[in-house]
């Protein structure tokens, strides 16, 4: 999977990526598991998971972050997320 458009807006505008946080991080893989679309990547240096191509991730998916045992997966509100798509689309959609 690689960037592309997502309802007829370019992916990269679209604000939606997991973020990790590396303090509570214990690197189990759970999420990398879950995800088969190449988002994640083990830092085995320093035993955290990584977002390697957060284009990759499903606009509104945050399934993953419900894997993650020590929740320190985290994504914007899907509130946000609405709002940012509806003005995206009055720019996109002329």
């Amino acid at each position: 999977m690689s960037s592309g458009t997502y309802q007829g807006i370019p992916r990269e505008k679209i604000l939606w990526e997991p973020k990790i946080d590396a303090e509570i991080c214990t690197g189990c893989g759970e999420c990398l598991d879950f995800c088969t679309n190449n988002v994640f990547e083990l830092n085995e240096e320093e035993n955290i998971m990584v977002v390697k191509n957060p284009m990759n991730c499903v606009v509104g998916c945050n399934k993953c972050a419900g894997f993650c045992t020590t929740g320190a997966l985290t994504f914007p509100e899907i509130k946000e997320l609405v709002e940012v798509l509806r003005e995206l689309r009055k720019e996109y959609q002329k």
